[in-house]
């Protein structure tokens, strides 16, 4: 399976810089505790092949509608921006 994310780098409001993921990629259960599970696995594949990855969140479809879920400096940045191209995968 082939997990598409976009992975960017943006100026916090305090000023630092914060290396973040945007995974493309269904929600993969329906609790919190799912989407975590899964979120953390998707951090730590992009790790592995090379993306710091100080936070991020999902972007998936629920029905019609796109929806994200993760950390909220990544949710806001969706929110401001729309959701971000992929530009790195990862597999499994």
């Amino acid at each position: 399976m082939r997990i598409e994310f976009a992975h960017l780098r943006e100026r916090s409001t305090t000023g630092q810089m914060v290396d973040f993921a945007v995974f493309h990629a269904r929600a993969n259960g329906n609790t919190d505790a799912d989407r975590q599970r899964w979120l953390s696995e998707l951090i730590m594949r992009a790790r592995q092949v090379g993306r710091k990855v100080d936070v991020a969140a999902l972007v998936y479809r629920e029905g019609s509608q796109i929806k994200w879920w993760g950390h909220p400096f990544v949710g806001d940045f969706i929110n401001k921006v729309g959701v971000p191209s992929p530009n790195y995968y990862v597999e499994f």
